[in-house]
């Protein structure tokens, strides 16, 4: 105890506190990416808790659209034939997929935000207009797909077992994801878990760019007058990554449903030829099959995000300020 008394009375010389904020000056930028990738996996955990359900409803529909007429029959089937279980399948690795890619994303996010505050001449980040965050979001977006893109394909498999399996196979419904991990290794190489991967490319770069887009003007449209966008409030906070979450799905859904087919299929077929052959047998309307459900997952769940984002990174930022 008295060795930790010392300590703190060590730190707190004028010549201790000193050097803290020349090192916290020196390294702002470092320190700032930090911050930014642990509030990015805070953000992510709570993205996957609260919508999981759904973006295994979603995956479902987008894969057996003659299977699931609409969400409720999806839900039904799910539920009475998998459990609670089922509705969480693919959990651990979504859990995995959202902290390793929001982290990534958010840090990256922080990087591009001031490369673009440098093209364009500001001060700060905070000057920064929706349109340029959303050009930030869209460079941020090329950076995560690496890490997003492993971990989303073994969720989506996971989420689609028991459909891919067939009665000889029906134990394959029940395996883990680190048994899938190994399989695939085994079978495909390092290279199967990026199967999908320019899909995944061409659907984040552009759905960054309106999910911060979108975030940020409805941020900018809910502030109240005399107050900055960092003290607009919980539900705010929620309300503008709801927008921003549905203004991703929106734009890039056409793209995620090809990706999700890329991923869970067993032939070597290129984007192109899956997406022909989509089209061909089951119309422009498969495009958006499991849309519904998506939108009614991502509010929340982006809110989430948002509000798990903004908080720990202000509280982050309260602690380094937080130097007598």
């Amino acid at each position: 105890m008295s060795d930790l008394a010392e300590f703190s009375k060590e730190m707190m010389k004028p010549e201790s506190v000193g050097d803290s904020r020349l090192f916290i000056k020196t390294y702002q930028h470092y320190i700032n990416a930090g911050i930014d990738l642990a509030a990015g996996s805070a953000g992510g955990a709570a993205c996957v808790f609260v919508g999981q359900p759904l973006d295994t409803l979603k995956v479902k529909m987008q894969t057996f659209p003659h299977l699931y007429r609409n969400s409720l029959i999806c839900f039904r089937e799910t539920f009475i034939k998998e459990g609670i279980r089922g509705l969480y399948a693919g959990t651990v690795p979504a859990l995995v997929a959202n902290i390793a890619e929001n982290s990534v994303l958010f840090c990256a996010y922080g990087v591009c935000q001031n490369a673009v505050k440098i093209l364009v001449r500001k001060e700060n980040t905070l000057e920064l207009n929706p349109l340029e965050n959303a050009s930030a979001g869209f460079f941020a977006a090329f950076f995560s797909s690496f890490s997003l893109c492993p971990t989303e394909l073994i969720k989506c498999r996971l989420q689609a077992m028991r459909e891919t399996s067939s009665k000889e196979s029906i134990k394959r419904a029940h395996i883990g994801p680190w048994v899938l991990t190994k399989e695939i290794f085994k079978t495909e190489g390092i290279l199967g878990f990026f199967r999908g991967f320019a899909v995944t490319v061409l659907r984040e770069m552009p759905g960054y760019f309106f999910f911060f887009g979108g975030y940020e003007l409805s941020r900018n449209l809910l502030t109240p007058k005399g107050k900055s966008k960092d003290e607009i409030g919980l539900l705010r906070t929620i309300i503008a990554g709801g927008i921003g979450g549905v203004s991703f799905w929106v734009a890039i859904f056409p793209a995620d449903v090809i990706k999700s087919r890329l991923q869970i299929s067993k032939s070597n077929d290129s984007t192109v030829a899956v997406t022909k052959e989509l089209i061909r047998k089951e119309g422009f309307r498969a495009l958006y099959k499991g849309l519904g459900p998506t939108v009614l997952r991502t509010f929340p769940a982006s809110g989430a995000l948002f509000v798990a984002y903004e908080y720990t990174k202000q509280f982050l930022n309260y602690g380094l300020t937080y130097i007598p």
